[in-house]
C-alpha cells in the first residue's frame, strides 16, 4: 500500500530572496563587496561571530538519479562569517554571488511566509540606513525584484519538504501546468521583456522571459521550469525539499500568500495520491512566456495535441481538484482560507483583472503606471517609466512605490504590523527553526555556528558540540520550549540533550 502524508499534517516551508543592488557611486559600484558591505551593516545580530555549517549542504545532486561535477562551498571560518548572518528567527542573511540574500527560517503555513518575508524587507532596509548614518550618504539601493532591466535575472526561490514516496517524474508532470500558469496571481508585473524574447510593453511575471527548458538542475543559466536540485536539507531517505525557481519576489502580501498557499495544496494532494488534474502542455516554456504576455488572461495555449485552453481554465482546474478533496477531509483554517481567496481571485481574473488593482502587484504596478503615463503624456518607452517599475521594489519604506500603496491603505494586508515585527527576533513555533532561534537569542556566546540541520556550541574547550537537526519536524516550541527555558547554559543544555 502506497505511504500516504496525513492531510492534516504541517508542511515545512520557506523561501530565498536576491535581493538586486545597485549604486549611484561610482566608486561602488562592485556588486559583491557591496552586498558584503550591506549585509555587514545589520545592527540586530545576537550571534555575530556565528558561522554557517555547510556540511550536509550539497547542491550538485540531482532527483535523476546523479550528481554533476562542481565545487561545494566550504569558506574558511573568517570568510564564512563574512559571508553568513545567522539570525535570530532562525533565518539566514548572507552574500549569494553578487546580492545579498535573505532565508526565511522554516515556516509551517503560507502566513508565516508572508510576515518573515515581509520582515526580510525591513532587515535589509535597515542595513541600509544604518550604513547610510555611518558614512553619511546613501551608497547603495536595493531592490525586491528579480530583474535589473538590462537582461540579468536573480532569483526568488521557494521551498517544500514532501515526502520521498512521491515519485520525482510525478511531481515534474503535475506541477509544469500549475507553475507555468500560476503568474497570473503571483506576477510581480514588468516593463519590457528581456532575454531576447518577444517584444512587449508590460508582462505579468518578472521571470518568464528567463526560463529555457522544462528540467535542469541550474538555476542561473538555462534555467527550467523544474529544478531537479535534490538537496532535502533533511533526512534524505524520509524527505525531498522541491526546490522550485519559477515565482517572482513579491511585494504584496496576498500575492506571496497566495503563490505559496496555493502550491502547498497541490503538494498535499500529491502526497495523498489525490485526483488530480492530468494536463499535458504542448510548449510549457512557451506557454509560461505567452502567460506572462497576457494581461487579460483571456488568450488560449495549447494543450499536448493542440487542444486549446487558458491558464484560468488551468488554475481552476487545480482549485476544483483541491475543493473535491478537502470536502472529505479535516483541514485547517489556512487551507480554507486560501481556497476561499484562490477561487474569488479567479473570479476577478475572468471578470476584469483591474478589479484586483488593491490585491496583486502586477494588476497594481500596472495602475501605477498607466496613471502616470496619462498624466505625463508619455509611453512605455519612456524611461520614467523604468525607473517606476524598479521603484515599486524599492526596500527602503519612504521611496518604494509599494510602501506608498501600504500607507494609504491601497493595498490589501494578510499580517498585521504586531506579526511582522515579532518576526525579526522571534522564530516559527512549529518547526526546528525554533530551536535554532532560541539557540541563537540565548546562547550567543557560545554558537559557533548553524545550519537548516544542525546548532553548533563551543563550550570553552577544543571540542565543538552538534545538536544535529535532520528533521524538520522537531525543535519545535512543544518539543524544545520547556527544556530551553529551563537550560540557563549550553552546558545544562547539552546534558539535556545527551550531546
Amino acid at each position: 500500500m502506497k505511504e500516504q502524508t496525513p492531510t492534516n499534517s504541517v508542511r515545512v516551508l520557506g523561501t530565498e530572496t536576491e535581493f538586486g543592488i545597485a549604486s549611484r557611486d561610482a566608486s561602488a559600484m562592485d556588486p559583491v563587496s557591496g552586498s558584503f558591505a550591506v549585509i555587514g551593516h545589520y545592527q540586530n545580530l545576537a550571534a555575530p561571530t556565528a558561522i554557517w555549517d555547510y556540511e550536509n549542504e550539497n547542491p550538485l545532486v540531482d532527483a535523476r538519479g546523479f550528481e554533476v561535477e562542481g565545487e561545494r562551498e566550504r569558506p574558511n571560518p573568517d570568510y564564512n562569517r563574512q559571508l553568513n548572518k545567522v539570525l535570530a528567527n532562525g533565518g539566514r542573511l548572507y552574500v549569494d554571488g553578487a546580492h545579498p540574500e535573505y532565508s526565511t527560517p522554516e515556516c509551517s503555513h503560507a502566513r508565516e511566509i508572508v510576515a518573515f518575508e515581509r520582515v526580510g524587507e525591513r532587515i535589509l532596509a535597515s542595513c541600509l540606513q544604518t550604513m547610510a548614518r555611518a558614512r553619511g550618504f546613501e551608497v547603495y539601493t536595493l531592490y525586491k525584484n528579480n530583474s535589473d532591466g538590462k537582461g540579468n535575472s536573480y532569483g526568488y526561490h521557494e521551498n517544500y519538504l514532501i515526502s520521498r514516496t512521491v515519485p520525482f517524474d510525478r511531481i515534474a508532470r503535475t506541477l509544469t501546468p500549475f507553475l507555468v500558469t500560476r503568474p497570473i496571481f503571483a506576477g510581480a508585473g514588468k516593463v519590457g521583456s528581456e532575454n531576447q524574447t518577444t517584444p512587449t510593453e508590460y508582462q505579468i511575471s518578472q521571470r518568464a522571459d528567463f526560463f529555457e527548458c522544462l528540467l535542469d538542475l541550474n538555476t542561473m543559466v538555462k534555467r527550467p521550469i523544474i529544478n531537479t536540485r535534490d538537496e532535502p536539507h533533511a533526512d534524505a531517505v524520509r524527505f525531498r525539499r522541491l526546490h522550485v525557481i519559477t515565482g517572482d519576489a513579491n511585494m504584496a502580501e496576498l500575492s506571496t500568500y497566495l503563490k505559496v498557499g496555493t502550491l502547498d495544496i497541490v503538494l498535499h494532494l500529491l502526497e495523498a495520491g489525490a485526483d488530480l488534474p492530468q494536463i499535458e502542455l504542448e510548449e510549457p516554456v512557451r506557454v509560461f512566456k505567452q502567460v506572462s504576455r497576457d494581461l487579460e488572461a483571456k488568450q488560449t495555449v495549447k494543450l499536448a495535441g493542440g487542444r486549446p485552453t487558458t491558464a484560468l481554465a488551468i488554475q481552476r482546474a487545480y482549485l476544483n481538484a483541491a475543493k473535491v478533496f478537502y470536502a472529505s477531509q479535516v483541514h485547517g483554517p489556512t487551507v480554507q482560507d486560501v481556497l476561499l481567496r484562490w477561487e474569488d481571485v479567479l473570479n476577478k481574473l475572468e471578470r476584469d483583472p483591474r478589479l484586483l488593482v488593491h490585491s496583486l502587484d502586477w494588476v497594481a504596478k500596472r495602475h501605477l503606471i498607466e496613471s502616470y503615463m496619462e498624466r505625463k503624456g508619455c509611453g512605455w518607452d519612456d524611461p520614467r517609466v523604468k525607473l517606476m517599475d524598479l521603484q515599486y521594489h524599492d526596500v527602503r519604506p519612504e521611496k518604494g512605490l509599494f510602501y506608498t500603496l501600504e500607507r494609504s491603505q491601497r493595498i490589501e494586508r494578510i499580517v498585521d504590523e504586531a506579526e511582522i515585527q515579532r518576526a525579526e527576533f522571534h522564530p516559527p513555533t512549529g518547526t526546528r527553526a525554533y530551536f535554532r532561534g532560541r539557540c541563537v537569542s540565548k546562547f550567543a556566546k557560545s554558537l559557533y555556528g548553524a545550519s537548516w540541520t544542525s546548532v553548533l556550541f563551543d563550550g570553552g574547550d577544543t571540542t565543538i558540540k552538534k545538536v544535529p537537526l535532520m528533521d524538520p519536524h522537531r525543535g519545535t516550541q512543544a518539543l524544545t520550549g520547556a527544556l530551553l527555558d529551563a537550560s540557563d547554559s549550553v552546558d545544562v543544555l547539552l546534558e539535556k540533550l545527551k550531546v
